[in-house]
């Protein structure tokens, strides 16, 4: 293969074992890990609307500071009714608590006793917070990894990223909540700016946010939610406000992250939309400060 199709990446995947056992003993390896679901979005959006957005928001975090990403982990939490529309609506297919915990713990393991100096674990599917959370607590005890020891596992949700100025823009009539902000405006506007042959706008509904209680019943009354399965409407979505969310959130999350681990960071440039997302071909790519090159060949 001639080297001038050799192409940067970021995506482990794409890579050999051997460049990555060398990227390793760097000392400074950061692997960041998206995490999403396959969950219904109603019927404008794709049921991997979760995992798609945490992969390209991991993705743009990652060139800007040098890192790797993981292979997606695609299944999440049970949805459920005051987040997600609940896990009785077909097309959501969901893991038990136990399940994810164990697969989160698992992977922490396997990074960090392989040499990751740092894991970063993006969510982007609100049920799962906290049994990462508690896959990640379990893993340091296997790991025998106590504070001070400089090896870390950060763990976060991109929306906590979306600051109020840029809220007021994309809802400028007022944000309805992030309690109802389920195959909205937000996930919506994200997905026409990153993938927009996903999205089809002619299928959305227009129809008040769900009126749901404020406790939870089990099972579930299936008519408290919209029958969408949107909790709001995406009515106002459009790919300018995705993409002002996505570079927005992107750049705060990275140099919050980079501060965090002590890594250098540019300015997280947003990977191309569409097949070729998060490859750059022969152009540079951000965040190589802070780490070798890596590249693949192509078969």
């Amino acid at each position: 293969m001639d080297a001038s199709m050799r192409r940067s990446t970021v995506q482990m995947s794409e890579i050999d074992a051997h460049t990555y056992r060398d990227w390793l003993a760097s000392g400074q390896a950061t692997v960041w890990v998206p995490v999403g679901a396959l969950e219904q979005h109603g019927p404008h959006l794709p049921m991997g609307t979760d995992a798609i957005l945490s992969r390209r928001i991991a993705t743009a975090a990652a060139e800007a500071t040098g890192g790797l990403v993981a292979q997606p982990v695609a299944y999440g939490y049970k949805s459920q009714q005051k987040s997600g529309g609940g896990n009785h609506l077909a097309g959501t297919t969901s893991l038990d608590a136990s399940t994810l915990i164990g697969l989160t713990r698992d992977l922490v393991v396997s990074l960090l006793g392989q040499g990751a100096r740092h894991v970063v674990l993006v969510n982007g599917h609100y049920e799962n917070y906290q049994f990462l959370y508690e896959g990640v607590d379990l893993a340091l005890r296997d790991l025998g990894l106590r504070p001070g020891d400089g090896s870390c596992v950060l763990l976060l949700s991109y929306w906590d990223y979306v600051s109020q100025e840029t809220l007021r823009s994309v809802y400028p009539d007022g944000f309805p909540g992030w309690d109802v902000e389920h195959g909205g405006v937000l996930e919506t506007s994200l997905m026409l700016h990153l993938e927009p042959e996903l999205v089809d706008l002619g299928r959305a509904v227009d129809h008040a946010p769900a009126d749901l209680p404020r406790f939870d019943r089990l099972p579930v009354v299936p008519s408290r939610t919209p029958a969408t399965g949107c909790l709001s409407a995406p009515t106002g979505s459009d790919a300018a406000k995705g993409r002002l969310l996505f570079e927005q959130v992107t750049a705060d999350l990275a140099r919050d992250v980079a501060a965090e681990l002590g890594l250098a960071c540019r300015d997280a440039e947003p990977p191309v939309a569409g097949p070729e997302a998060g490859r750059y071909g022969d152009r540079d790519v951000p965040g190589r400060a802070a780490a070798e090159p890596l590249v693949r060949v192509d078969a």
